[in-house]
Order: C-alpha cells, then structure tokens, then sequence
C-alpha cells in the first residue's frame, strides 16, 4: 500500500465520484506513471459516460430529425464508446485481478468456430 504523503491527487478536472474512486486506487495499489495516466483515462472515460448518459436521460433515446423523422441520439454511440473505454483501460490496468487462463476462449467455442458449428452428437 503506498503512503498517505506519496498518493498523488486526483486530477481537478474530474467528477467528484472519479476523485472519490482514483484517491482509493492509488491508495490501494503502488502505480507507476504510465499506470497513472491510464487510469486518469479510465476516469476520463467514466466521467464523459455519465455527461452522455444525463443528455440521453434528458432528450430521450431518439431525437427528431429535420425533416420530422427520428433518429438515435448521437450521445449513444459517445456513452457505447465510453464503456467500452474504460472496461479496456481497467483490463490493461489490472487491478487485482488474477491473470485469465491459458486459452483466452473455453476451448469448445474455439473448436466449434474451427469446425463452423455444432455437431449434432
């Protein structure tokens, strides 16, 4: 665990739940420089999610068109890509997770890919 006097803050510009949960990780993990910065972009991430999400829960999931039509509210595709941002970040961060197994894949779903299917067995 690394010391109170060696915790670096959180970078002001996040939300007070990032702060919150990034003084906990660098209190909880010894993270190099490069670790630091990847998890400020999880953060990052975290936060313009929820900015989306709060635009979708305002405007709904479809916005009208100029020509009275709808179409999906752009702040989908930006919370999509937020997730999947900060579950790639945490998976390279690695926080305390144990390493997968051997096969990334159990091996029946990359045996049944090989073979193109099922066998009716």
């Amino acid at each position: 665990m690394a010391k109170p006097d060696a915790i670096p803050s959180a970078p002001r510009h996040l939300s007070p739940a990032m702060k919150r949960w990034w003084r906990d990780v660098v209190s909880t993990f010894e993270l190099e420089s490069h670790d630091q910065r990847l998890l400020q972009s999880a953060c990052e991430a975290w936060d313009r999610g929820q900015e989306a999400r709060a635009l979708i829960e305002r405007d709904g999931l479809v916005v009208a068109t100029a020509n009275g039509g709808m179409k999906r509210h752009p702040a989908v595709a930006i919370e999509h890509e937020c997730r999947i941002g900060f579950a790639r970040l945490l998976r390279e961060l690695a926080l305390g997770v144990e390493p997968p197994a051997e096969a990334a894949r159990p091996p029946m779903l990359r045996s049944v890919r090989r073979r193109g299917g099922f066998d009716a067995a």
